[in-house]
């Protein structure tokens, strides 16, 4: 065994110890209990970097089949205009776009719905249909449809984030109790006034799990739909473009970058929710 691989397994031992004695450890400051939350998976990230750094260079893995995380790394700080570009292209416009309009568009629809049983009998069925399609056969079709730049990608994104906002929000508006309803119609309250004041607020919850869903469900059809047809910039056709030129790290790079922006679109989102839902059970035993 090697010097690497003898360097990676006390690495890890080192710090899988350390992570257990943070994660039973009380403190009784909430600040350094904070610290304690954010730095148990930044550990156990690091350590993950380090044992596959480890395992690259002691295993002699050729870089075309596995480049190691300092490989990578000098590929992202060496093409970040590039990088930038991608990333523009791909999230700032297809991203963004398609998923303020598909979750706004879902959103919307299930108001209607909640309103029309005749829509809610024809058009649920018809969600699930449409979820189950394969974003590989819908992406090329949004391709001809809407041209090879960003408005085709918005398209994909659009189908792919508006069934999961439109189902659980068409949910979350039946949370609301019989009981509490009734309370509110012997306030006299209209339909809107209950929805506003009542239903909205408890379908909060069922509306936020579809937009954390749909944060990374919109950068997967973005990406995806990429490879079917887009200009010379973006992510997905970075990645298609460099396997072919066998530039694994680029390819990595791109990776990286995608999952990057991924946590933290979904950490924005899952922000958001801890300050609208606050007075959840789930968000209130968090707290304490």
């Amino acid at each position: 065994m090697n010097g690497y691989l003898v360097f990676a397994l006390v690495f890890w031992l080192a710090a899988w110890a350390f992570n257990e004695w943070l994660v039973r450890r009380r403190f009784a400051d909430p600040t350094l209990r904070r610290l304690a939350n954010i730095a148990v998976p930044l550990i156990f990230g690091v350590t993950l970097l380090v044992i596959w750094e480890c395992v690259v260079h002691g295993f002699a893995i050729p870089s075309i089949l596995l480049p190691a995380p300092s490989m990578i790394w000098a590929r992202l700080t060496s093409s970040v205009p590039t990088l930038w570009a991608d990333f523009q292209q791909t999230f700032m416009k297809s991203v963004l776009t398609g998923y303020v309009a598909g979750c706004g568009l879902g959103f919307v629809v299930a108001i209607l719905v909640d309103r029309s049983p005749f829509l809610q009998k024809g058009l649920l069925p018809i969600g699930n249909f449409v979820s189950a399609l394969p974003m590989v056969g819908v992406a090329p079709i949004m391709v001809m449809w809407f041209g090879f730049d960003w408005q085709s990608k918005v398209a994909v994104v659009v189908i792919m984030t508006f069934f999961p906002m439109l189902v659980n929000t068409v949910q979350g508006l039946s949370a609301a109790s019989h009981m509490e309803r009734d309370l509110m119609r012997t306030y006299a309250a209209s339909w809107w006034q209950t929805l506003t004041k009542l239903r909205l607020p408890a379908a909060w919850p069922f509306i936020f799990n579809a937009l954390k869903i749909n944060s990374t469900l919109a950068l997967i059809g973005a990406i995806v739909a990429e490879f079917f047809g887009t200009p010379i910039v973006g992510m997905g056709f970075r990645i298609s473009t460099e396997v072919g030129r066998s530039n694994v790290d680029m390819v990595w790079a791109e990776i990286a970058v995608a999952a990057v922006a991924g946590s933290v679109f979904y950490g924005v989102v899952a922000l958001a929710e801890r300050a609208v839902t606050f007075w959840h059970p789930s968000v209130r035993g968090g707290q304490a």
